[in-house]
């Protein structure tokens, strides 16, 4: 038999998805894999059982149905201020993940170059390999998780064609400031390339830090994509409902490609969701206020346990430093954690593109009792740990 893709031969499985697998398996608390165990907002579902009945559902635009697409819109004009045209510059794909994909195929060229700063979600780093282009990966230094602009002006002067900015960041918690936006943004411009951002966790923020959108600064309304979903806002993240915003030209290209990856999203949920993005401030004040609860009870637990941690900014992740329990092997330490203790977290190895395996992450996006339940059980923590004898 002829040899498989050598673009995929390095792949591994989603260490990410792993975890949970073996969660289920040792019916440990799942504070991996960064989903909610708490139900959407009521409004979502009741539309939705609606639409069950009523549809639609057949096929939908290709690149999205007319009314999602011009809440979007709405929604986008809404926080950023960007006027947005819903027939040029939106497509709806299944999940943020795709948005990413579609966009990498419409800009990148096999043989070129993509900045992701590091650590980064895992899939960045795949989706340019599948691309065929080759990833630049730019550090973001601990314990503040923040760049050096000499190295990431050295980034672009190798020729990179496109950086990934995740904002707020998974898996850090980092929120770029201003300064740092403009600093991207400015050399962006000068080295002419564009920016793919990640914003599914616009609305995940904890005061006093702030959202800035990447294509709202001077000069990077037509060099930016933004990537985003609706997976974390409301709490759907089953639905895989994402979308793509852009300048129309990149526009027009990411439809033809996400026409030949998927089709389509589904179309009763686009139904569904269009209430969902029709929601008041209200409802995302309320967001914020759930999540700043959540971080308080499970971010205050960690600091009672005397744990090592950088203060989450945004998102719901939170990068525990367990250089001090002497791991040498930061997915056996995971395997250990979860079998031994009973929670699941991810080694924070699968972020970095260097071997670093003083991490993991937790998420904390769930219920009071969840949360309290897993910091009890990390409570055993040293405990366990000083007699496993360093087995991992």
């Amino acid at each position: 038999m002829k040899k498989l893709s050598t673009r995929t031969e390095t792949f591994t499985d989603s260490v990410i998805r792993r975890m949970t697998r073996i969660a289920n398996a040792h019916g440990a608390i799942n504070l991996s894999q960064g989903f909610p165990d708490f139900a959407p907002p009521k409004e979502l579902t009741d539309r939705l059982a609606e639409v069950a009945a009523a549809g639609p559902h057949q096929y939908a635009v290709t690149w999205g149905a007319q009314n999602f697409r011009e809440a979007l819109a709405k929604k986008q004009h809404h926080f950023s201020g960007m006027e947005v045209d819903p027939d040029r510059e939106i497509v709806v794909t299944c999940g943020s993940t795709e948005a990413m994909m579609a966009t990498m195929l419409a800009l990148i060229n096999p043989g070129e170059k993509v900045i992701i700063f590091s650590p980064f979600y895992e899939n960045y780093g795949a989706d340019v390999i599948l691309t065929g282009a080759h990833p630049i990966y730019v550090p973001l230094h601990p314990p503040t998780f923040t760049f050096d602009e000499a190295e990431l002006t050295a980034a672009f002067r190798r020729g990179a064609k496109a950086l990934v900015l995740c904002n707020p960041a998974n898996p850090t918690g980092r929120v770029f400031t201003q300064s740092e936006m403009e600093t991207i943004a400015r050399l962006a411009r000068e080295y002419d390339a564009y920016v793919i951002t990640d914003e599914v966790y616009e609305h995940i923020l904890y005061a006093p830090h702030r959202h800035i959108y990447m294509a709202t600064l001077p000069g990077m309304r037509e060099r930016t994509v933004i990537c985003n979903s609706l997976s974390k806002t409301y709490s759907i993240t089953g639905w895989r409902l994402g979308y793509t915003i852009a300048p129309p030209a990149i526009t027009e290209r990411i439809k033809k490609v996400h026409d030949f990856l998927t089709v389509g999203a589904a179309a009763p949920l686009m139904e569904a969701a269009v209430t969902g993005l029709a929601f008041g401030d209200d409802y995302y004040e309320g967001l914020q206020a759930h999540y700043q609860h959540m971080k308080e009870v499970f971010v205050g637990g960690l600091k009672d346990l005397g744990l090592k941690f950088l203060e989450p900014e945004g998102a719901y992740y939170v990068l525990v430093d367990v250089s001090g329990f002497h791991v040498k092997n930061d997915l056996a330490f995971s395997e250990w954690l979860c079998r031994e203790v009973g929670v699941a977290a991810v080694p924070g190895s699968s972020f970095f593109d260097t071997d670093v395996h003083q991490y993991v992450r937790f998420h904390f996006a769930k219920e009071d009792t969840t949360l309290q339940e897993a910091l009890r059980r990390l409570a055993s923590l040293r405990e366990k740990a000083a007699l496993a004898h360093y087995e991992y």
